[in-house]
């Protein structure tokens, strides 16, 4: 973990207090800071989604 960097964005940059840092969970922290919403792992639901939109297919190209 990067303590400096996000002691310096709690502190300085959301003007949390020492205390009110501290006391917050990383996954808070995380969520105050905007970090949360692109970083959702892939789902088995989505990853279906994906493969239905986007199939494979032979002879296409080289690559697939």
């Amino acid at each position: 973990m990067d303590w400096p960097g996000l002691m310096r964005a709690g502190l300085r940059g959301l003007g949390l207090r020492p205390a009110e840092f501290w006391a917050l969970t990383p996954a808070e922290l995380q969520m105050m800071l905007g970090r949360d919403a692109g970083n959702v792992p892939l789902a088995r639901g989505r990853l279906d989604e994906l493969l239905k939109a986007y199939p494979d297919t032979k002879g296409g190209t080289e690559n697939g």
